[in-house]
C-alpha cells in the first residue's frame, strides 16, 4: 500500500528513526500496521485527505511514536498477534491532571524512573496504559514509593490503578477493556493517588448494587454516625491503616487514647467492634455507599 501511495505522493515520509520529529507541515498517519507516515499538507486537497482517513487513521503528533514493544502490545491486545508470555505482566491504568503536560514530556519522565523501556498505550491526551513487564525473580515497581517523585517534578496531579500480574494473555483485549473500566469507578470512590486492584475491590462491588441498597445499607450500618463525616473519615482512615491504631492516630494528628476512646464509642452505639477484620469490612462497604 505504502508503494502506491509514494507513486501517488512523492514527497511521502517513512518515519523510521525514533530521534526525528514529525514535521508540522506534513500531515501524519498510521497504517494498520502501525508504520507512521507523513505527506505534505500542501500536496493534499479536501477530496484527498478524506479519502485517506477512510483506510488510514490520523496520527497526531502530541503524542510520541509508538516503539517496537508498543505496537507489539497493540497488536496482542486486538488480537492481531499471537505471543507467548515468558514472564508476568500488569496493566497500569494511569490518569495525569488535563491540560497540565504533554504525553511526550510525560513519556520521558516515566522512562526515567524505569530501568528499561516501558510500554505506554494512551487512550486519550491524559490517560492511558503502562504495560509493566517482569521476570519471575525481578521485583515488581512500587508506584507509591514514585508517586510523589513524579508529582514534585513534573507539577501535576496523577492517579494510578494497579492491575494484577498476569502469566498469559487469555481474554488480554477483555482484561484490557476491565481495566480500564475499572481504574475510573475505582477513582470515582477513592481519592488516593494509588490504587491497586486489590483495594479496589470493595468500591467494584459496591459499584455493581442499587443506589436504595446503598442508602439501607449505609443507614443500617452506620447508624447514628451516617452524617457524621468527621467520625465516618477517622473509620476510613483506619481500615486504610490496616486497623493499625498508631498508624492511623499518627495519620490522623491524634493521640491514640483519643482514638481509642471514640472506637469505643462507635462499638457502644452501633454494637460494632471495626478493630475486628469482619465488622472493619462491613463498616467500610457501608462507608463506601454512603459516598
Amino acid at each position: 500500500m505504502i508503494k502506491q501511495l509514494k507513486k501517488i505522493f512523492p514527497s511521502l515520509l517513512i518515519y523510521s528513526d525514533e530521534n526525528d520529529n514529525l514535521d508540522k507541515n506534513y500531515k501524519w498517519f498510521i497504517t494498520k500496521d502501525n508504520q507512521v507516515i507523513g505527506i505534505p499538507k500542501d500536496d493534499l486537497n479536501q477530496n484527498e485527505l478524506s479519502l485517506l482517513n477512510t483506510f488510514l487513521s490520523p496520527y497526531n503528533i502530541k503524542f510520541p511514536i509508538l516503539t517496537n514493544k508498543e505496537k507489539k502490545w497493540k497488536q496482542i491486545i486486538n488480537n492481531s498477534a499471537h505471543e507467548e508470555m515468558k514472564g508476568f505482566y500488569r496493566f497500569v491504568f494511569f490518569s495525569i491532571q488535563q491540560h497540565q503536560i504533554d504525553p511526550i514530556s510525560f513519556k520521558e519522565a516515566i522512562q526515567e524512573l524505569f530501568p528499561n523501556q516501558i510500554p505506554i498505550l494512551w487512550e486519550n491526551d491524559h490517560e492511558g496504559i503502562i504495560v509493566e513487564e517482569r521476570e519471575k525473580n525481578e521485583e515488581p515497581i512500587v508506584y507509591k514509593q514514585i508517586i510523589d517523585l513524579l508529582m514534585s517534578d513534573l507539577y501535576v496531579k496523577i492517579k494510578f490503578f494497579v492491575g494484577p500480574f498476569r502469566n498469559n494473555l487469555d481474554h488480554v483485549k477483555q482484561h484490557h477493556l476491565s481495566i480500564i473500566k475499572d481504574a475510573q469507578t475505582a477513582f470515582n470512590y477513592s481519592k488516593k493517588e494509588v490504587i491497586t486492584y486489590s483495594e479496589a475491590i470493595p468500591f467494584l462491588l459496591i459499584d455493581q448494587v442499587t443506589d436504595s441498597f446503598k442508602k439501607d445499607m449505609s443507614k443500617l450500618i452506620l447508624q447514628d454516625y451516617v452524617n457524621d463525616q468527621e467520625t465516618l473519615q477517622m473509620i476510613k482512615t483506619f481500615v486504610e491503616c490496616n486497623l493499625n491504631i498508631s498508624e492511623t492516630a499518627k495519620e490522623l494528628y491524634m493521640h491514640r487514647n483519643s482514638l481509642q476512646y471514640r472506637l469505643d464509642k462507635f462499638q457502644e452505639k452501633t454494637g460494632l467492634d471495626i478493630r475486628k477484620f469482619h465488622d472493619a469490612m462491613t463498616v467500610y462497604l457501608a462507608l463506601i455507599a454512603n459516598d
